[in-house]
């Protein structure tokens, strides 16, 4: 029997498991750096996200294991009558777990956040080479209203 999945506001000792989840996939396989131990870059980035009140790193547990991750960046913006909006980042599910639900709670929580803080909308992007993916998103009501593009740097 499946335990209940909890979400919380991730501490250091998750940094090694999340960092592990964004390494394991076709993408993050490229860019991510899965060591032990763990680049100091990861744990800068862990210390300025969660020292910033408007960001948050959330795992998704069950049984005291981290099993998923997301970021949420609230941001107050100018547009929309000076509303705020939440990006969600990086969100990431174990491999053993994929399938069972777990990615639609993780977003769903961050819906629910997002709300409690008073956002008027969420945004989030995802990579082009992932079309499972964008279908993920519309199903949970992401509507693909914008072209996004980045500039590496």
């Amino acid at each position: 029997m499946e335990t209940e999945i909890t979400f919380r506001i991730a501490v250091q000792k998750d940094l090694d498991s999340i960092v592990a989840m964004l390494a394991d996939d076709f993408l993050g396989s490229q860019r991510e750096r899965h060591e032990n131990p763990l680049p100091t870059s990861y744990i800068k980035a862990f210390e300025a996200i969660t020292s910033d009140p408007n960001n948050e790193l959330i795992v998704a547990c069950e049984g005291g294991k981290v099993i998923g991750v997301q970021q949420i960046t609230f941001t107050p913006y100018i547009t929309h009558q000076g509303s705020w909006r939440a990006t969600i980042e990086g969100v990431r599910t174990a491999g053993s777990v994929r399938g069972r639900g777990v990615g639609s709670d993780l977003i769903k929580w961050a819906i629910h956040r997002a709300k409690e803080r008073g956002c008027h909308l969420i945004q989030l992007t995802t990579d082009k080479t992932r079309p499972d993916a964008l279908r993920f998103y519309e199903r949970l009501g992401f509507v693909p209203t914008h072209e996004g593009l980045k500039l590496k740097l």
